[in-house]
């Protein structure tokens, strides 16, 4: 293995149950004595995972060079903004019931905005977001950071026109950056607010953003990044290309509970045409779509990482002995189920106790590592400097 390593973090996506992996990173946090930041080269993964990400890149307000949060201060985040974002749903089991029944034809006018405009009012999310972000940009980021999102259509930068995956890149130092593009013009608030946006739950997101690029405006409509976002696509897609030449990339992910479960096809068949993509019924179809390509990949992802692969994710629906599984909702914000999800994340930690200890060991390793290469640099850095004055200076006294 090189003795330079390019440590990489992929954050699930998963409305409330970002609190799986706010835990884990507290906790590694804990381990270490350092901020996820100081350890991390590249942080990337969509909707609550960038959340999380862009919240633990963000500049501190007073001192630029340093994270303003910790993972400590997102669980609170969630704790304190968790109900306001998902208010209880009381139409829930009413709208399932009209989805079984397919009823594509009713006029009611709080129904219909229902199903038009997203299951939740945006404003609450958008609130708790700024005032996590205030007008923080992406560009600003302490450490490589990328947002997925996607985008509904549009031309976008390379003249496609349609729909599209985008990545949201501010790409920093030691990550290799082989276009030297520089990021978008655009602020973290309305990045996250576009990867965010989570299908049925929310409505797409419009920013406009300066791409510095090529000197034009854009102007984007886009949803969640968990519509094609996963551990594997992220890796060849927003990852593998920045790792530099001759560094050991090793990639961390942590997730917020697999809830894909199987389906009978008699089940299946009942829920209709609206019915598979219902809250109420778990939303089957979406599931199955965000599954589905990280399903099939990650065999061979996981042969081409070995041993640099830390995953730390469990099932949500096999039944721990003794213990009451948190909700597969992504939008249940009880004080009981935010309870339920801490003690499931301390169960995965339980679960992968040796792995979690080698993981603290090499992420430390990390932080020293580029420590002394930064220290040493800045010492190069003055030597040149003290010599060229010395030159000037001398020969001012010649």
């Amino acid at each position: 293995m090189s003795t330079n390593t390019f440590i990489a973090l992929f954050t699930y996506g998963g409305g409330m149950r970002g609190l799986v992996p706010a835990h884990i990173m507290a906790a590694i946090e804990s381990r270490t004595g350092l901020g996820m930041a100081e350890m991390v080269d590249l942080f990337t993964g969509p909707s609550t995972g960038s959340i999380l990400n862009a919240a633990l890149t963000r500049p501190h307000r007073r001192r630029p060079f340093e994270p303003q949060y910790k993972a400590k201060h997102m669980i609170r985040f969630y704790e304190r903004e968790g109900a306001s974002i998902f208010p209880y749903d009381r139409f829930r089991e009413f709208r399932g019931l009209l989805h079984d029944f397919n009823n594509r034809t009713v006029k009611i006018t709080k129904l219909s905005q229902m199903m038009r405009h997203g299951h939740y009012s945006a404003r609450h999310l958008a609130k708790a977001l700024y005032a996590l972000y205030g007008d923080a940009k992406l560009g600003d980021s302490v450490t490589s950071l990328v947002i997925p999102c996607y985008s509904l259509g549009g031309e976008d930068r390379e003249g496609r026109v349609g729909g599209s995956a985008m990545w949201l890149k501010n790409i920093k130092s030691p990550a290799y950056n082989p276009t030297t593009a520089k990021p978008l013009d655009v602020t973290l608030y309305d990045a996250v607010m576009a990867s965010a946006a989570a299908p049925t739950y929310f409505p797409c997101h419009d920013f406009s953003a300066y791409d510095p690029n090529n000197g034009t405006w854009r102007t984007v409509h886009a949803i969640d990044g968990s519509i094609f976002d996963n551990p594997c696509i992220s890796y060849q897609g927003a990852i593998k290309p920045h790792v530099p030449e001759d560094y050991q990339p090793i990639m961390v992910c942590l997730g917020t509970g697999i809830t894909n479960r199987p389906i009978h096809k008699d089940e299946w068949n009942r829920f209709g045409a609206l019915g598979v993509v219902d809250p109420a019924n778990d939303l089957p179809l979406i599931n199955i779509f965000f599954h589905a390509s990280e399903s099939a990949m990650m065999e061979s992802f996981g042969k081409e990482l070995g041993r640099d692969l830390f995953m730390f994710n469990r099932s949500m629906l096999v039944p721990i002995p003794g213990e009451s599984l948190p909700s597969v909702d992504i939008d249940d914000a009880t004080p009981e189920n935010m309870a339920r999800l801490e003690r499931f994340a301390h169960i995965i930690l339980e679960d992968n106790k040796t792995q979690f200890d080698e993981l603290c060991h090499i992420l430390v390793s990390n932080r020293d590592r580029k420590h002394t290469q930064q220290n040493d640099f800045m010492k190069t850095l003055k030597r040149t400097v003290h010599a060229l004055t010395g030159g000037v200076l001398g020969d001012e006294r010649r």
